[in-house]
């Protein structure tokens, strides 16, 4: 019998992919005693944080009490997970308590290290320098962006794996794009310093980007990797990652993204592989060490884009995963790694970049995705969020996972049909012929043969 400390699942992390995990395995198993450790009292829908700090969408639009989102059912351990024991198959929390599970889920998050670029903490908030990694100072780029006469606009990306790897020249097209409308483009300086060698690690994607580039006229400089902060002086400083030679670039603006990494008591456990991430299979998503255990999201060793969207793909994955161990059957489900980022690259415009873990384009729309389209910002901005809050955490993420289609669904289905005919019926231009097409598969049964519904969630697929 299972105890009051001991569940058939325990999760390791509340964020994006423990919540839809959870959720999944409760329509798919209702039976099973789940539980997620996380000391965080509030849920936060990042993507949006871009739009924040360019001043369309307000802050407040992207939190939730984290109470609010875990799943009906399932048990909220509201404090930090302290360390693994995986021999004995129980995690003890920073309190002392000791939760023993019979498979696991960490999916605990990554971790940002503002201390590892010096001045950066004290600096943060202060005399132009901000960023949108921080629900604390994410307004203050749109403070410092409204309030931007000319100079130079500086713009940073680390050397080392982050969360949204195309977040911070989001924010910087943003920026450009709102300097032009102001008719100060003329006296700005856009200056984009980032670690890598390239702009974007797809072609099909980088060729858009780098034309952007061109036509903007905005200075990137690539292998050059944020050190240190100089707020009395507004300056950045830069390691050439080429020459390893120093840097010092004037800002009068500087929005930074900080380097990150595993979580402290993922690194120094025994889940972790030499880099300190979660030591998974890259299809299966099980540990290459202890079988019961799995791993997903920014925490786990996939090498593929730290996204949500990546985790719409994993979450499934995991929970089929785990349903197969507990039953004693054969792991079943893989994951290819997909991911996405809708690259946001002015006001109204995005490229919508999806591809797998060989780069190939896995594209869910019916035209070339590479394209600045308004469309695709019709989705980031309207459709995503809603399809976060109201169908992703709530296990609707299509997928692999076998669930049963009961009246929730059949109300989903006949309320997001209303709503296409209503975008069909009412609007002009590229809306309308998306809402058309959207409702062709709805109104014909046929979602299982649909991208755009794997995206939603919205299967015929049943129990076994």
């Amino acid at each position: 019998m299972v105890s009051e400390t001991q569940y058939h699942v325990l999760i390791v992390g509340g964020g994006t992919a423990g919540i839809t995990c959870a959720a999944l395995l409760r329509r798919s198993r209702p039976s099973l005693k789940i539980a997620i450790i996380d000391p965080a009292r509030k849920h936060y829908y990042q993507p949006m944080w871009t739009l924040v700090g360019a001043g369309v969408v307000s802050k407040g639009t992207t939190e939730k009490e984290e109470a609010e989102v875990i799943p009906n059912g399932v048990t909220f351990i509201n404090e930090a997970a302290g360390r693994f024991e995986p021999e004995a198959k129980t995690v003890v929390t920073a309190s002392g308590k000791r939760i023993s599970y019979q498979a696991l889920i960490v999916a605990a998050g990554i971790q940002i290290n503002w201390e590892q670029i010096k001045g950066l903490k004290e600096a943060l908030g202060k005399d132009g320098v901000s960023s949108n990694y921080s629900y604390e100072y994410v307004e203050e780029t749109w403070k410092n962006i409204r309030n931007f006469k000319g100079g130079t606009a500086l713009f940073t990306h680390p050397n080392t794996p982050i969360k949204c790897g195309g977040a911070p020249q989001k924010i910087m097209y943003l920026a450009e794009d709102y300097f032009r409308k102001q008719g100060i483009r003329e006296k700005c300086q856009v200056v984009f310093g980032l670690a890598t060698g390239s702009i974007f690690a797809v072609p099909k994607y980088a060729k858009t980007l780098n034309q952007i580039i061109s036509d903007r006229k905005i200075d990137v400089r690539f292998q050059r990797n944020l050190v240190e902060v100089r707020p009395k002086t507004r300056e950045a400083v830069f390691q050439n990652l080429k020459t390893n030679e120093e840097e010092v670039i004037p800002y009068d603006m500087l929005h930074v993204t900080p380097p990150m990494g595993p979580p402290d008591f993922i690194r120094q456990s025994a889940l972790a592989n030499e880099q300190g991430w979660v030591d998974v299979d890259k299809f299966t998503l099980q540990h290459n060490k202890y079988p019961e255990v799995f791993g997903l999201g920014d925490s786990s060793s996939l090498p593929t884009s730290k996204t949500g969207a990546a985790i719409r793909k994993q979450a499934p994955v995991v929970a089929q995963n785990i349903v197969d161990y507990i039953e004693g059957k054969v792991i079943s489900a893989k994951y290819n790694g997909y991911t996405s980022c809708p690259l946001v690259t002015r006001y109204g415009r995005v490229v919508m970049a999806e591809f797998d873990y060989n780069g190939n384009p896995e594209e869910t729309f019916p035209f070339d995705q590479s394209k600045e389209r308004y469309s695709m910002y019709f989705v980031k901005r309207h459709l995503l969020p809603v399809l976060y809050w109201m169908a992703m955490l709530k296990g609707h993420t299509g997928g692999v996972m076998k669930v049963n289609v009961g009246k929730l669904d059949k109300v989903f289905r006949f309320s997001f049909a209303l709503v296409l005919f209503s975008l069909a019926f009412y609007l002009n231009g590229p809306i309308r012929w998306l809402a058309v097409l959207g409702l062709i598969p709805l109104l014909t049964g046929l979602f299982n043969f649909c991208p755009l519904y794997t995206l939603l969630g919205v299967s015929t697929r049943k129990t076994e």
